[in-house]
């Protein structure tokens, strides 16, 4: 077989759209935190936005990211996986020769380069419409346009077309800085310790880890490069949710010295929740892929 395999972007396909179902009402409070005002912790946040919202604020601005992750886990994944092959192609003139941790943290930093490409529209869609708290209704927005808070986008679509038409590429590309920031090193801080992990609890003479050791090393990379990507990921919610109202920051140098200025570097840096889907995407994605090789 070759070094380019499309069972790695299946199970991307497979994997991304279940992370987002499960995850996104966490990625919900996790925006409300880190971009939002006045929700204290996690546990206020939660019951805020389902006072006020219901269930249904918990999955505002899903259907984007549902309908582009498939795209989005698939691609990346398999521009991860399919690296590897080629670094060890070119190393060893074998593609299926077990990787080095250097080639693997390589391949995951490209993985993360692309990642940005991608994902950056989709989160800025999916941020503007998590901080709408209302529904919006269309002779209402005329009265109140500049309000935070106040309903600006009737939906995923209205929203893209709406930011393109009123800031361009620029606009649709808000925070790309801080997401390249937070994803490449991300990426390598995530599928390097897993890489790592699964080899060290694999037994001798397996040829490939069982399911909990996929698990477990997922989870312990996931919480690692989440740790660290945090910071980054806090200042990206803040600029992609930035100019629906007013231009606060501009740019990622000045997001990150106005939030160290305003709130300290704990409370600027550290708004966060337990995002599951995040620990676990690596070791579902190679189960899956598991599957489709079966």
């Amino acid at each position: 077989m070759g070094s380019f395999q499309l069972q790695d972007f299946a199970a991307g396909w497979v994997g991304g759209a279940a992370s987002v179902v499960v995850g996104h009402p966490l990625d919900t409070i996790k925006t409300r935190l880190q971009a939002g005002q006045g929700y204290g912790n996690t546990l206020n946040c939660v019951l805020t936005v389902y006072r006020n919202e219901s269930v249904a604020g918990f999955f505002k601005g899903m259907s984007f990211p549902l309908a582009s992750i498939a795209v989005y886990s698939s691609v990346v994944f398999g521009v991860f996986s399919n690296t590897q092959r080629l670094l060890s192609q070119l190393r060893h003139r074998d593609p299926s020769h077990t990787p080095a941790l250097a080639d693997v943290a390589l391949a995951s930093m490209v993985a993360g380069f692309v990642s940005v490409g991608i994902g950056t529209p989709v989160d800025l869609v999916k941020i503007r419409l998590q901080m709408q708290m209302q529904p919006y209704i269309k002779a209402n927005i005329k009265l109140k346009p500049t309000v935070p808070g106040f309903p600006v986008y009737r939906g995923p679509i209205h929203c893209f077309r709406t930011v393109l038409q009123k800031e361009g590429i620029a606009g649709i590309y808000r925070g790309a800085g801080a997401m390249l920031l937070r994803d490449v090193p991300g990426y390598c801080l995530y599928f390097t310790p897993y890489t790592f992990f699964c080899g060290w609890i694999t037994p001798d003479g397996c040829i490939s880890p069982n399911p909990s050791s996929v698990w477990l090393a997922g989870g312990v990379a996931g919480a690692i490069s989440w740790g660290t990507a945090t910071p980054m990921d806090v200042v990206k919610s803040r600029l992609q949710a930035d100019g629906v109202y007013l231009n606060k920051y501009k740019g990622t140098l000045d997001c990150i010295l106005q939030s160290y200025q305003n709130e300290g570097l704990k409370d600027s840096f550290q708004k966060d929740c337990a995002h599951p889907s995040a620990r676990l995407t690596s070791g579902r994605l190679k189960l899956l892929e598991k599957i489709f090789e079966a």
